[in-house]
């Protein structure tokens, strides 16, 4: 396994290998690898000919007041893992190389990036978008994972893709979970113990959700009403959203039907958690979530 941290090396050197007709897999992430970021690097493993694994906390996505700074970061960790699940390259710049100090191309996504998570986190998906579409082209990857759990995100960078007629395949991988059902995410270690046991209500909420759902509820404000009372009932909680909306435009639907995602924001003391789940089609199936993995 190589470590690049040249954006300009890093091109150079995948460039000889797509010269091979070699196809290469690539997981985008923020670093502090977990369960969920080794089910996307296994599935990469297994269906491209190299694997590669960026690891860059993108300062464009963060607000003013939120947590750049003490986001979790460990590489020596994350180098570890990615050596055991067989990632052929790790791209790992610094910021400086990145967001140069005459920096001035942003992508923006319209009206999908104004909803949901972009609400309460204004500039958060331009960020996003921008860093994806950079990585895009330094990597050149046949194929991106991204997981589920971040679903806005997916729709984001789909949409995102497509529009600038960058020449890949995007596969959304399902939520990776707990035991208890509490979604994969970094952030679950800013949790305290209180916290982490109140956490699981939202998976609770989501699966309750589902059930009401299969059993022919379609009023969508009816459903969130029974999720957000769900929910106040942990101590300490503070709902960001709770949303039921159209998969493609995620545009909020009255009425349950055809594929929706059901999505949550909530904040247990300092922590922002989300989760989601979708809905498929008239029949009301809903995707399976769980995907059971070992480190």
């Amino acid at each position: 396994m190589k470590i690049i941290k040249s954006i300009k090396n890093a091109q150079q050197i995948l460039e000889k290998e797509k010269f091979k007709r070699k196809t290469i897999g690539f997981v985008p992430t923020m670093g502090a690898l977990h369960i969920g970021h080794l089910s996307l690097i296994r599935r990469a493993r297994k269906e491209n000919d190299l694997v590669v694994v960026s690891i860059f906390v993108n300062p464009v996505q963060f607000g003013s007041k939120e947590d750049f700074k003490k986001y979790p970061r460990a590489f020596k960790k994350d180098v570890l893992l990615c050596k055991k699940t067989g990632v052929d390259f790790i791209f790992y710049p610094n910021a400086k190389d990145m967001y140069p100090k005459d920096y001035k191309t942003y992508v923006n996504v319209e009206d999908l990036s104004d909803c949901l998570c972009g609400k309460s986190r204004p500039g958060h998906f331009k960020g996003v978008a921008t860093i994806v579409a950079k990585l895009f082209n330094i990597i050149r990857p046949d194929t991106a994972y991204f997981g589920q759990k971040d679903a806005q995100q997916a729709v984001i960078i789909k949409k995102m893709a497509q529009n600038l007629n960058i020449p890949l395949k995007i596969k959304v991988m399902p939520t990776v979970r707990e035991k208890d059902g509490l979604a994969m995410s970094s952030r679950n270690i800013y949790l305290n113990a209180e916290e982490r046991k109140e956490a699981v209500v939202l998976y609770k909420a989501l699966k309750k959700a589902k059930e009401i759902i299969a059993h022919g509820k379609k009023n969508s404000q009816e459903v969130i009403a029974m999720m957000s009372s769900l929910i106040k009932q942990s101590r300490a909680v503070k709902i960001d959203y709770v949303s039921i909306v159209d998969f493609e435009n995620l545009k909020p639907v009255k009425i349950i039907k055809n594929r929706v995602l059901v999505a949550l924001a909530v904040r247990f003391g300092k922590t922002r958690l989300i989760d989601n789940v979708i809905i498929e089609s008239v029949k009301l199936k809903t995707q399976s979530a769980k995907l059971k993995l070992k480190v």
